[in-house]
């Protein structure tokens, strides 16, 4: 069972894999450094008081629309580079499924090679 294993080994492109690794596993670091991130304190330092009696000012609603938008701009930055990393890893799951595609049709041929070879053989030794 291990004769598989070793076709399979020479047939990945390491290249390609060692290639990519390093921007996949920098792009990995990035998102999982920016989920331990803690929260920014303009995010949780104004809440708005609905039941106060006075409204806020045009200034503190200004800064808040500010605050929101620089939030919406980070999370459509963080979405942008998981897609990235997404569509990286996408294409290095199609080249390893066309790799293990193409391992398995060298298997199959193989499988009939040695069945041919071998019913050579009993009829070589059966006369």
């Amino acid at each position: 069972m291990a004769i598989p294993w070793l076709l399979a080994l020479k047939v990945i492109p390491w290249g390609d894999v060692i290639e990519h690794a390093p921007k996949v596993l920098n792009a990995a670091r990035k998102l999982m450094d920016r989920q331990k991130a803690p929260e920014s304190p303009t995010a949780t330092a104004m809440p708005m008081d609905l039941v106060s009696d006075t409204p806020p000012s045009l200034g503190e609603l200004r800064n808040r629309l500010i605050e929101a938008r620089q939030l919406i701009d980070q999370q459509a930055q963080t979405q942008t580079q998981m897609a990235q990393t997404l569509a990286e890893l996408a294409e290095q799951n199609a080249r390893l499924v066309a790799a293990v595609e193409l391992l398995r049709v060298r298997t199959r041929l193989f499988m009939f090679v040695i069945a041919a070879l071998v019913i050579g053989v009993v009829v070589l030794f059966a006369r």
